[in-house]
């Protein structure tokens, strides 16, 4: 039977919506709780077992031979057309629910309304809720419905799902920081060690290093895209705000070491750097570390910026200001002291001073 399904399937925990026009008992008997109402008021709540009991308590027993449900309802639409209404019956519905508190009970932990609408949201699972019960068994109900390392899981796998639709956003990335570097190896081809040389090196990791950082603007659109589903998921609990960020971290680090290795590759021995191997590997490390941090302070900034033009706008310019103040144009020493913090917060400063 199609009804018995859909009961097991609200008794698993999820939602069910039905419409169901004047179902028969076989069908009211499958129900845990009826409520109804008459003008708004409450006129019965519990379970259809108990309508006989309840009404022979307000002095009008159902006949043996009779439907229950349809006594009741032709019932309560006599009292609606009577003077005083359903009131007397409203008020003995409520003093019968004091009285025989077992006629509203389920089974489950009792939350309040709030909780328990938290925990549905958060488990996607319905959560049964009560007006009367003890504060404390709302600790019953676990705050996240998931642990912190499933959290990480599910939103990195979101994460790449979403990564493989729009394929063209890294190409374009990837394409960018491939372009730059083939221009910057051909330019600063070949580089020797006389003091002229020494002083264009100086000039391509000062512009190599902003580079890093200007390419990680592509990321602004991306939490600006799913801010407002952040916010509505983390709101009820969905998920943990640090596993979010950790995840977006650790699930970047791929494309990162792609675009780091695919700068470093075109440019380190077309440039002359010298060091060998090892000294690869330190410059290999120093793109990666300014991509990953040009990365997370342009996601940060997406993060309390809500306008995409201006959030643009706000990253281009500080990004100015951190190759401004990193060293290169101007040394620490002639920096003015009321502007020396701004060195030392420059992002560019450090890979570039490295």
């Amino acid at each position: 039977m199609v009804v018995k399904v859909l009961q097991r399937i609200a008794q698993s925990g999820s939602i069910v919506i039905l419409s169901i026009h004047q179902p028969s008992y076989r069908i009211l008997s499958l129900l845990d709780r009826l409520i109804i109402l008459s003008h708004g008021q409450t006129v019965f709540s519990g379970a259809p077992g108990i309508l006989p009991q309840f009404f022979a308590e307000f002095g009008n027993p159902i006949p043996v031979n009779e439907d229950k449900t349809e006594f009741a309802l032709d019932y309560i639409r006599e009292l609606e057309s009577t003077p005083g209404g359903t009131k007397n019956l409203v008020d003995f519905n409520k003093t019968w629910q004091k009285r025989n508190p077992l006629s509203r009970s389920s089974t489950g932990p009792k939350l309040s309304l709030k909780d328990a609408i938290s925990a549905s949201i958060s488990m996607g699972k319905l959560v049964s809720g009560a007006t009367n019960m003890d504060p404390n068994l709302s600790s019953s109900v676990p705050k996240y419905a998931n642990p912190f390392w499933k959290e990480m899981v599910v939103i990195a796998n979101r994460s790449i799902t979403n990564s493989r639709r729009a394929p063209e956003l890294f190409g374009a990335r990837f394409g960018a920081v491939l372009v730059t570097g083939i221009i910057l190896a051909t330019i600063f081809w070949r580089l020797d060690n006389s003091p002229k040389g020494v002083q264009e090196r100086l000039g391509f990791f000062a512009f190599a290093m902003s580079t890093t950082f200007y390419t990680c603007a592509e990321a602004i659109p991306v939490f600006l895209l799913e801010r407002y589903i952040f916010m509505r998921e983390t709101a009820y609990n969905a998920y943990r705000r640090s596993s979010y960020v950790l995840s977006q971290s650790i699930i970047s680090i791929p494309s990162l070491l792609i675009l780091s290795l695919a700068f470093a590759v075109t440019t380190y021995w077309a440039v002359g750097l010298a060091g060998g191997t090892s000294g690869f590997l330190f410059y290999f490390i120093f793109i990666l570390a300014s991509f990953w941090a040009g990365s997370s302070f342009v996601t940060f900034l997406s993060g309390i910026i809500f306008n995409l033009m201006m959030a643009y706008t706000v990253v281009v310019a500080i990004l100015a200001y951190f190759v401004l103040f990193s060293g290169f144009f101007i040394t620490r020493d002639r920096i003015p002291s009321y502007w020396i913090w701004f060195h030392y917060a420059s992002l560019v400063k450090y890979p570039y001073q490295g």
